[in-house]
């Protein structure tokens, strides 16, 4: 994935992916306005890099940036090299 790309993930399986409950990936989305990219039914769509982005602030004990906008400028600053469930660019 480049780091222009939005992957669509909804909170279960960026949950699965990031190693964590997906009440967490909720709370996310509450407290640090998530960057949501859809909604079909009653499933809502979060940008995976998003959520990479604050998993990865989190687990280093930074302050997580309040805008999805901020957190895509630390992203291009800081590839997700570390991050579980991340492809890698090929």
């Amino acid at each position: 994935m480049t780091t222009d790309e939005v992957e669509p993930v909804t909170a279960y399986d960026a949950a699965e992916r990031l190693g964590k409950a997906p009440s967490t990936i909720h709370l996310w989305a509450l407290r640090y306005n998530a960057r949501r990219v859809g909604k079909h039914g009653r499933k809502v769509y979060f940008d995976f890099a998003d959520l990479a982005v604050i998993d990865r602030e989190l687990r280093h004990g930074h302050p997580v940036p309040a805008s999805p906008e901020e957190r895509t400028e630390i992203r291009l600053r800081c590839p997700l090299k570390d991050t579980p469930g991340l492809t890698a660019a090929a």
